[in-house]
């Protein structure tokens, strides 16, 4: 039989907008409209960050969450919704205070971290299994804060997607499978490409892959110019993919997506192209171990 592939849209993203982010939606209603085109375009599941309506910066709002979600829920379309919860982690503190931090971002507990999970209960959310640089900043997730949210993520009947970014984070988050502390049948994504994590690399994805524990699934996305070719890459090795304005800008060299979907309509064509087929909702439910389909 054909395999189904799980294609993840990651639609808006955490940091801050550009320039050249002119496409990237903002607001409640374009995020919910983009969530909507994605799935209609063949996504399973689509990941959201929320914006401020007013200035496009992150925001960790619960409000701007219930909006969206509740805007996708009443669509006509069946997708899995996948809340981040990676904001709250951003730490860059200054070289004269390590007291204060250089861009006014503050580290947020784990409960505030989790509580649009356990208000709107989405079928997944991510966990970032993540300390490290990031750019210019560091992401810190204490081992015991990871264990924190995930218990609230469990407890809440979410399906935690487990962010990892490098080898140590794969550690980690395999160490927590075996001690029971994360679900026996653990859903990876490889967040690769992003400095200073691992590379966007064919060898990186088989690193990691080769870690993760057995029975699980797992998925990968690649950064900027690595974003087509991972989707290739992962499907290839067995792997989910995921695509969207969160990671990549551009449809192709020179010319920028004016959308989520049109970067998803790409990313079925390669897993077509080499004999997969892009797994519908139901399908991803069963893949996850939601429910059957």
């Amino acid at each position: 039989m054909t395999r189904s592939v799980m294609i993840t849209c990651a639609l808006t993203g955490g940091a801050q907008l550009s320039d050249r982010s002119t496409h990237v939606p903002i607001t409640p209603e374009q995020i919910a409209s983009d969530a909507v085109a994605a799935a209609r375009a063949g996504a399973a599941v689509v990941h959201i960050h929320v914006r401020d309506p007013a200035s496009g910066k992150p925001s960790m709002d619960l409000a701007l969450y219930r909006e969206v979600v509740e805007r996708v829920r009443a669509a006509d379309v069946d997708v899995l919704i996948n809340l981040t919860t990676g904001p709250g982690a951003r730490h860059m503190p200054s070289i004269d205070d390590v007291t204060k931090s250089q861009d006014g971002s503050a580290a947020q507990t784990p409960d505030i971290r989790t509580r649009h999970i356990v208000e709107l209960r989405p079928d997944v959310c991510s966990l970032d299994v993540a300390t490290m640089n990031f750019g210019e900043a560091s992401i810190v997730n204490l081992p015991s804060h990871v264990r924190h949210m995930a218990r609230t993520i469990v407890e809440s009947g979410v399906k935690p997607e487990l962010e990892v970014f490098e080898l140590g984070h794969v550690r980690l988050a395999a160490d927590l499978v075996a001690r029971g502390e994360l679900p026996a049948n653990p859903f990876f994504q490889f967040c690769l490409g992003v400095p200073w994590g691992a590379p966007a690399s064919v060898e990186a994805l088989l690193l990691m892959k080769s870690m993760i524990p057995a029975g699980s699934v797992w998925s990968a996305f690649g950064i900027s110019r690595h974003q087509m070719p991972i989707v290739a890459q992962a499907a290839l090795l067995g792997g989910h993919v995921r695509v969207g304005l969160e990671d990549n800008l551009y449809l192709r060299a020179g010319e920028l997506s004016r959308a989520n979907a049109p970067l998803v309509e790409r990313a079925v064509a390669i897993v077509e192209s080499i004999g997969f087929k892009a797994a519908t909702p139901d399908e991803a439910r069963e893949i996850l171990s939601l429910r059957a389909a």
